[in-house]
């Protein structure tokens, strides 16, 4: 089974977001010695509690600073862009780096509807909900394959990047993001970090993709939000950063990511417990090793899924480069070697 990173790039009370993305190229480097397959970085906008604003313009120095980890987004927020910008950014990326780029598109806005706004180009009004449009364009610019009546046909063949072009996933929390992936054959990156309910939606996934794409199997992912630590106890207290923040993200206030003193103190005087459960019944995997891979491990086989992808947010840096560590050896990934890190393709070739 692979396991693989999705990085937020959070934001610690007391830090920066210089100090977050820093943090976030130290842990890709670090998630690459341990065997982590993939390394994903994330899209959120507006918010003091994560700084992961722009995947395609972290992934190119991550993968510079790596040489065998897949690097990619996890995922782009398709309603803020045009296709067509899309489909440059990742073929670029993907001659830079050829065979490492993953393409991860997601449909939620990552922010609030007043940032949304601000996001678009043009604001006379609210920007209209085509998602599957934009998707299915995007994917003909990278397959080549818009129709010649198509006012943007020629602009198929002309990505900078050819022949070299990204690994495609579809990200999701829902059915119909689980329908869209298997009717169009695309890999599916399932959010059970937001929703634990989403294992129907992976076989229903798989059952349309067989359907409709028997001449390549389907690739299922999990995400999952973990801490591990030596102990429970010690993993349960560094979560408590998480059940602040996610409590207060709820009822509409944002914050970094507050230390566990802090968030045991703050969950106490609201009569919330401090050791279990999260907020709208989001799941946790929490603990020592034997705890997490274990839970882990049921929750692939629970969605079928051929790949783990852990989310971490701990206030402490250290103890979340401690968690991935954890992590890699309870699930016994394989560590590679200490070769240093691969530049983009055309600068090894000069």
């Amino acid at each position: 089974m692979r396991v693989s990173v999705l990085d937020q790039s959070p934001i610690p009370e007391g830090q920066t977001g210089s100090d977050a993305l820093a943090n976030t190229l130290e842990l890709a480097r670090h998630a690459e010695a341990l065997g982590y397959h993939r390394y994903w970085v994330a899209e959120h906008h507006g918010g003091p509690m994560l700084a992961g604003a722009a995947p395609e313009v972290l992934i190119g120095p991550i993968a510079s600073l790596t040489s065998r980890i897949r690097v990619g987004s996890g995922g782009v927020m398709l309603p803020h862009y045009s296709p067509l910008k899309v489909a440059e950014a990742f073929s670029i990326l993907a001659a830079l780096f050829p065979g490492r780029i993953d393409m991860g598109i997601g449909r939620a806005a990552g922010t609030d509807p007043l940032t949304t706004f601000a996001l678009q180009r043009d604001r006379r009004q609210a920007a209209p909900d085509d998602f599957p449009e934009q998707l299915a364009e995007l994917l003909a610019y990278l397959d080549g394959e818009l129709p010649s009546e198509h006012p943007f046909a020629r602009l198929a063949h002309t990505l900078p990047g050819r022949p070299q072009t990204p690994e495609r996933w579809l990200l999701g929390s829902s059915r119909q993001s689980a329908i869209w992936a298997g009717q169009l054959g695309l890999s599916y990156a399932f959010a059970d970090f937001i929703n634990p309910g989403g294992a129907e939606f992976a076989a229903e996934y798989r059952r349309l993709h067989a359907e409709h794409h028997r001449e390549r199997p389907p690739r299922t992912a999990v995400a999952v939000w973990a801490i591990c630590a030596p102990t429970d106890e010690e993993a349960q207290y560094l979560a408590s950063s998480s059940r602040m923040s996610m409590r207060l993200l709820r009822q509409g206030q944002l914050i970094p990511v507050p230390a566990p003193e802090k968030a045991i103190a703050y969950l106490r005087s609201i009569g919330q417990p401090t050791d279990h459960g999260f907020t709208d019944g989001r799941r946790g995997v929490i603990g020592s090793p034997q705890t997490v891979a274990a839970t882990l491990r049921e929750l692939a086989e629970l969605y079928g899924a051929e790949e783990l992808i852990v989310v971490t947010i701990t206030h402490d840096h250290s103890a979340r480069l401690r968690s991935y560590e954890l992590i890699a050896d309870a699930l016994e990934l394989e560590r590679a070697g200490t070769e240093p890190a691969a530049g983009p393709a055309l600068a090894a070739a000069s």
